[in-house]
Parts: structure tokens; C-alpha cells; sequence
């Protein structure tokens, strides 16, 4: 098995903070970025902007 190289940049997912489901993912630059990120962004479920915050991507 080929083994995964541990970069300064890892894959995120994005959860809404209201209905707490997983709409979004996309990549963080740990040196850059080292708190966690919330982004206000569309909710299809509640079908309005949200605030989304980091958790951990599948």
C-alpha cells in the first residue's frame, strides 16, 4: 500500500451550525490557518446562509 505523504494542507469538511449536516468541503493550509474556520454559506437544507464551521472530512 502506498502510504499518504503528511502535508501543511489537509481536507476539511464544512458543517452547518443549524440543521449540523456536512454541505461543504474543501482545503486548509495549516501554517497559514491555525484556528478553526467558519464561513457564512448557503444551507441547501434550511434554504438560507448559515454559518459553517470546520470539522473533520471521511
Amino acid at each position: 500500500m502506498a502510504s499518504k505523504k503528511k502535508g501543511a494542507v489537509e481536507i476539511i469538511a464544512l458543517q452547518c451550525s443549524e440543521c449540523k449536516r456536512k454541505n461543504y468541503t474543501t482545503y486548509k493550509n495549516r501554517k497559514n490557518i491555525t484556528g478553526k474556520l467558519e464561513l457564512n454559506k448557503y444551507c441547501p437544507f434550511d434554504r438560507k446562509h448559515t454559518l459553517h464551521k470546520e470539522t473533520k472530512a471521511k
